[in-house]
């Protein structure tokens, strides 16, 4: 069951078929443009020439869209991405109605959220039910083996906490309110450009880069909040013009320059470890670029460094920086040890000390078909009866993190 589309992730979930999950989608929503993108974008998967998906929509029309589906409950998973401030109640009544929940980013943007997901939690496992959302940057390749290398001792040696100055984990990207989404550029919601609907830039996209955090630090174990400790944070705006917010949105109503808090950089500590959170948004990428992500993990042997700029054509890429003479020992990892799940993984000698990991085409999947591999995840949770452990603790110690860091930033 999907409800209220209101964001293109909704659809990407549907860009493939998944072999246990029915063929047809019940959609709960009330008539309306965002509804109408929704709709053509499956549309436009069924029809595709190359592997087109054959889903059925059944669309049930309603002022009160969550009533509905739960007065009429036609499935039993839930599926939400849209307005990101009312998404905690639908979360909270899904639940409590008896529907598993899969969600986009992010669940919540405030305190006031995370008590709600809180509960949340608690009666998704009174009633075996999950509670699950859509991380699709754990499958990105270079993230993937940016990690896998911080488990050989003898190339990146012991994790370094760092400090304020130079923490031992950062992760910061730069996004863009212009793009093309599926071969067509992306019109978005007037809502989007609004942070108490959308979330500042704290809690939306800053969201992904605190999970890969705590999935590098911390991989399969239990964290809590108690791990945590809020340094400092703050926002800042992009501002668009009336023109450029009528470029992305289709809509003429804005008349005067618009700030967007959308901007978001956190410093806190993780198991004693710091590790800084940067997110920023421009409005388009300059000509031939696009998204840009860096990563850089701090070890006493090696810095393992993921760099998506104008130098790498805006492809991330892996470097690994040694800072001891264990060259070999990183060429019998590449070469040996990572081929049984990485075939064809090789490395070349960059400036220095440091080497390109470089990666065979086959891995880079691309961030729309990350959302078949996660929900691939999420099905493979599902067959099995329950989220483990691990990854209960990291949606709830996440959203804590985020939520903190907003409020943080919001009484400087």
């Amino acid at each position: 069951m999907t409800l209220d589309p209101g964001h293109f992730h909704a659809a990407l979930i549907h860009k493939d078929m998944y072999s246990n999950v029915d063929s047809t989608i019940e959609v709960f929503a009330s008539p309306g443009p965002e509804l109408d993108d929704y709709l053509a974008r499956i549309d436009g998967y069924n029809s595709r020439e190359e592997n087109p998906t054959s889903w059925n929509i059944e669309w049930h029309e309603s002022a009160d869209p969550l009533s509905q589906m739960v007065s009429m409950s036609p499935g039993n998973v839930m599926v939400v991405a849209g307005k990101n401030d009312r998404k905690i109640d639908y979360i909270l009544e899904a639940v409590k109605a008896g529907f598993h929940v899969y969600a986009d980013k992010p669940l919540v943007l405030n305190p006031a959220g995370f008590e709600k997901l809180e509960e949340a939690l608690r009666i998704a496992d009174e009633k075996g039910l999950l509670l699950y959302d859509i991380m699709t940057e754990r499958f990105e390749i270079t993230s993937i083996l940016q990690k896998e290398l911080t488990k050989y001792p003898e190339i990146f040696g012991e994790q370094v906490a760092g400090s304020a100055e130079d923490p031992g984990i950062s992760k910061e990207s730069v996004h863009h309110f212009s793009k093309t989404v599926s071969g067509k550029p992306l019109v978005r919601p007037g809502w989007f450009f609004d942070s108490s609907v959308e979330g500042d830039g704290l809690v939306d996209v800053t969201t992904h880069l605190v999970d890969l955090i705590q999935w590098t630090l911390e991989s399969e174990s239990v964290i809590n909040r108690t791990d945590i400790e809020m340094i400092d944070a703050r926002l800042w705006p992009t501002v668009l013009s009336p023109d450029e917010f009528n470029q992305v949105t289709g809509l003429d109503t804005l008349k005067t320059n618009l700030a967007v808090d959308c901007n978001g950089e956190m410093l806190y500590t993780l198991g004693g470890v710091y590790a800084k959170v940067k997110v920023a948004w421009d409005f388009k990428a300059p000509q031939g670029g696009g998204d840009t992500h860096f990563s850089k993990i701090h070890g006493s042997k090696a810095n393992l460094i993921i760099r998506q700029g104008t130098e790498e054509n805006y492809v991330p890429q892996l470097y690994v920086e040694l800072l001891e003479d264990q060259v070999d020992d990183l060429r019998e990892v590449v070469e040996n040890s990572l081929q049984t799940n990485f075939t064809g993984l090789s490395m070349i000698q960059m400036e220095g000390n440091t080497y390109q990991i470089k990666i065979p085409e086959i891995y880079r999947k691309g961030h729309e078909a990350h959302f078949a591999q996660v929900t691939e995840k999420f099905l493979e949770y599902f067959e099995a009866g329950d989220l483990p452990n691990w990854e209960k603790s990291f949606l709830d110690v996440k959203y804590f993190t985020t939520t903190e860091a907003s409020r943080m930033a919001r009484v400087k």
